[in-house]
């Protein structure tokens, strides 16, 4: 694969993941965009693993509380900060999990992939993200996060599988919904997404895996690698932005990328 189409690939999922713009929206426009093949599934799990590893290094912290949490959740023991944090990421992914197999295995996953689609759902959820935005209030903080609000929140991931959606949007709109600041919101939309890619990558790392040869296991770490440093410099600078702006610029995006293509899917 050329190594521009892999660096347009990457760069595009890394920067896209984690901003509510829809990382799977903007993959899926960029071969019509660019005129080159679509890129496949090897390539797309690599890129989702890159910006995996971002959010797990950015949330390093975080992540090492859910991980010395698990043990007790194990033992049935919900009494320390990283067992509460670990049972509301179980909570969040089961919708999704559960949306996503239907979707993958009903064939419906592939006939969501359309301009149309992507479009509608740009700019509909691009609106919705203001609303919620605007008018939700700002007395929630990381620490309330709890198993309703988790599976409120994990409601709302689920939509993100329909293009376009956008997994960070979506459970930002949720948790500002919900009553969180914009930064914990963030924060926590930002850890949901990390058993979510892990449940992705391998429901399609399982099915691509034997079908690898060395060449595109070598396009697929240059891919990973590329990804994970867009991802971090995208995800550093919303958090930091996040102090001081709404997600107002990132709804203007959405709305006018939303009617562009619109306008490109009813103009025949």
């Amino acid at each position: 694969m050329p190594l521009l189409q892999l660096a347009l690939v990457a760069l595009t999922q890394g920067i896209t993941e984690f901003l509510p713009v829809s990382s799977s929206g903007h993959l899926i426009l960029l071969p019509g965009l660019t005129g080159y093949a679509d890129q496949g599934q090897v390539i797309d799990v690599a890129v989702h693993l890159g910006t995996l590893t971002a959010v797990v290094i950015y949330f390093w912290r975080d992540v090492r509380i859910g991980l010395t949490g698990l043990p007790r959740l194990a033992r049935g023991r919900v009494d320390s900060d990283g067992a509460r944090l670990a049972l509301g990421l179980i909570i969040a992914t089961i919708p999704t999990v559960l949306f996503g197999a239907a979707l993958h295995f009903s064939g419906l996953s592939d006939a969501l992939r359309s301009p149309a689609v992507i479009g509608w759902t740009m700019l509909i959820f691009g609106i919705v993200l203001y609303v919620a935005d605007q008018k939700g209030a700002e007395g929630k903080v990381a620490q309330d996060w709890g198993p309703r609000d988790a599976l409120i929140m994990g409601l709302w991931q689920m939509i993100a599988l329909i293009p376009g959606t956008s997994r960070s949007g979506i459970t930002i709109t949720g948790a500002r919904q919900l009553g969180y600041n914009r930064e914990d919101g963030a924060r926590i939309a930002m850890l949901m997404s990390i058993p979510t890619i892990i449940a992705s990558g391998v429901l399609l790392g399982t099915e691509v895996a034997l079908d690898a040869d060395m060449a595109l296991i070598r396009d697929a770490g240059i891919a990973a690698a590329l990804a994970m440093l867009s991802a971090l410099a995208a995800l550093s600078l919303m958090m930091r932005l996040l102090r001081s702006v709404s997600f107002t610029p990132y709804v203007i995006y959405r709305v006018i990328l939303g009617l562009v293509l619109l306008g490109y899917a009813y103009s025949g």
